[in-house]
């Protein structure tokens, strides 16, 4: 092994090009130009230099999710640091994982100032701040453990439940010398493995075998897994009903004959009425959050066993009342098992098709696009926008979403197939996420097409990622709602302060600009869509344009996101929360008596 001394920044790079990582993520500074330089100079890995740190962490998230490839984004000390942390958070809520390389200040200064508030100029313990939203996090104070430390994370970061790791540099430590012999290496043989085939199934196998009305409920713990490909053998072996949380939209079909939508507080109804009826849910890689199952553990399928596998012990601990077996397992793990154990299944066929002709009742009367979506004030209802753009995707259509009614509107009707992907922020749910997720997919694309359905709140949370998208000529088409400001915060300031806003709209203390002269300003071909006949001319030409393509949609300032879990008043004027089944706009009693093998709950029968 030669002695010739290496730098340190140079072993950084050349650990990215080991890893093939094509593309890296971020912005320059004082604390982090070594590494820059290094990278640059080497030649392999292309930094994409986004405007702002957050958008550098949400683009490594997408970048992932398409390319199924770890990258980094790499960030500079002080503000560079802290303004990363918005999407650290959300791929850690997702369970995303890339690496986040920051310039720390150099050690003299951490030496003597490491009990202060702030290190020399604008440095700070960044490691420590991100301890609890990252699986491992790192301040390099020895050289000799600068790449040790890279490859650990890199291990962490993609083990078990994936998230993002963060390795902090000194940027004396990035500009030392050394020799090669002296680094030290993770040693992955070192690490041992968990033991996740060792499991065992009778208890599921007698659940099954007990079952009348079972379903199957599946997550995005399946495509983290790497399993997403084996749900089709699943299906054909067992035949139960199947429902899709939102992270998982896109691993299903959505023709698929035992495909009946996703269920949860902003759930199609007739998902819901699939959930709720049913005396059997298996949900894989599926935890169990909030808008997946409401509010009240006791209100959820009522009369179902419940078996949830999910491979973080802590998510099983969280609802640990309601399953009726938790299995901490891997989901490809579990999902082998299962097509294992398909020999011994005794579930009555005839009980099967019976089953099935229920659920294929409840999809048949309550479709995605119901009456609640008509338009009205002479605008264009989001959800029927969804629904025929739909109709327009390519075969290999990527699609992003912000939050709000593009989030609302896609993941309730939007319509996939193979080779089609849908991705959001489904755990941090934070506003501006859409346009740096677009761009962190077309560069695992090379550099390909990508659509990003937004919103005007969002767009403005990181407008400036337009000037990314423009200067690598990104072939994205951005639609963008444009409802004058924050349209689920309207809905709320009504439901609970009498319709009295502040904040979410021009009259209220908030506006959003002309998107036309946004696009002029940034050379981006721009359309605009208010009625379906501007539809039919307009979405055909976006689709068509090699190029960055804005398109507004302007649509009604006060549209109902429906259907959705309300809260309700009853006869006595007391306001309640009404079970899963029980989405507004109200059925009537009679209607939903009908549909509800378990029962009406008493609290509907109040409505």
């Amino acid at each position: 092994m030669s002695n010739e001394q290496v730098k340190i920044s140079d072993e950084i790079a050349k650990f990215l090009k080991d890893k093939e990582i094509k593309y890296v993520f971020g912005i320059i500074g004082s604390a982090n130009s070594h590494i820059f330089d290094s990278i640059n100079q080497l030649g392999y890995t292309e930094i994409i230099c986004v405007h702002h740190e957050q958008a550098a962490t949400m683009a490594m998230q997408s970048y992932y999710r398409i390319s199924g490839k770890i990258t980094a984004a790499i960030v500079t000390a002080g503000g560079g640091s802290s303004n990363a942390i918005t999407g650290v958070l959300s791929a850690w809520a997702d369970s995303i994982p890339g690496i986040v390389i920051s310039g720390q200040e150099n050690m003299r200064f951490i030496n003597t100032m490491k009990e202060m508030r702030m290190w020399g100029i604008q440095g700070f313990d960044s490691a420590l701040m991100v301890d609890k939203i990252t699986k491992y996090s790192a301040l390099i104070t020895d050289s000799k453990k600068s790449i040790y430390e890279l490859e650990k994370s890199y291990h962490i970061a993609g083990k078990g439940r994936p998230g993002p790791v963060w390795i902090d540099y000194p940027m004396d430590i990035q500009g030392e010398k050394i020799t090669p012999s002296d680094l030290e290496h993770f040693d992955i043989n070192k690490e041992g493995s968990q033991d996740v085939d060792n499991l065992d199934m009778t208890s599921v196998l007698n659940l099954i075998n007990s079952s009348k009305r079972p379903i199957f409920w599946l997550g995005h713990g399946i495509r983290l897994s790497g399993a997403e490909t084996r749900i089709i053998s699943l299906l054909e072996k067992y035949k139960f009903p199947t429902l899709v949380t939102w992270a998982g939209i896109d691993m299903l079909n959505d023709d698929h004959q035992l495909n009946y939508g996703r269920a949860g507080v902003y759930g199609n109804r007739s998902a819901n009425f699939v959930l709720q009826n049913s005396d059997l849910v298996i949900a894989i890689g599926n935890r169990f959050a909030i808008p997946m199952i409401g509010y009240e553990h006791s209100e959820f399928a009522r009369e179902a066993k419940i078996i949830q596998v999910d491979i973080d012990s802590k998510e099983l601990q969280k609802t640990q009342d309601l399953a009726d077996l938790s299995i901490e397992s891997d989901a490809g793990v579990f999902i082998d098992k299962l097509l294992e154990l398909h020999g011994d299944i005794e579930v009555e066929p005839s009980e099967l098709i019976k089953w099935k002709d229920i659920c294929d009742g409840y999809r048949d009367r309550y479709p995605y696009i119901g009456n609640e979506h008509s338009d009205k004030n002479g605008f264009i209802n989001s959800y029927r926008f969804i629904d025929k753009l739909s109709d327009h995707f390519k075969l290999n259509q990527i699609i992003t979403t912000d939050m709000g009614t593009a989030l609302l509107s896609g993941h309730q009707v939007i319509r996939l197939s193979k080779e089609q992907r849908l991705m959001t922020s489904t755990g941090l749910g934070e506003m501006g996420y859409g346009l740096p997720a677009a761009i962190g997919a077309s560069f695992a694309r090379n550099k390909g097409e990508v659509m990003c359905l937004n919103c005007d709140g969002g767009m403005m949370m990181n407008l400036q990622e337009l000037q990314t998208v423009i200067h690598h000529q990104l072939p994205i088409k951005i639609f963008i709602f444009n409802n004058d400001g924050y349209l689920m915060i309207k809905h709320t300031q009504k439901n609970l302060f009498k319709g009295r806003y502040v904040g979410t709209d021009r009259n209220s203390g908030v506006s959003c600009p002309d998107f036309s002269k946004i696009a002029n300003a940034f050379k981006i071909k721009y359309y605009s869509i208010k009625t379906w006949g501007d539809f039919e001319g307009v979405v055909p030409k976006v689709q068509e344009e090699n190029g960055p393509v804005i398109c507004d949609i302007f649509m009604d300032p006060e549209q109902f996101s429906h259907p959705k879990l309300s809260l309700a008043v009853t006869d006595d004027g007391k306001i309640v929360s009404p079970p899963l089944e029980d989405l507004s706009p109200l059925l009537p009693r009679d209607v939903l008596e009908s549909e509800m093998i378990v029962g009406l709950h008493p609290k509907s029968k109040t409505l």
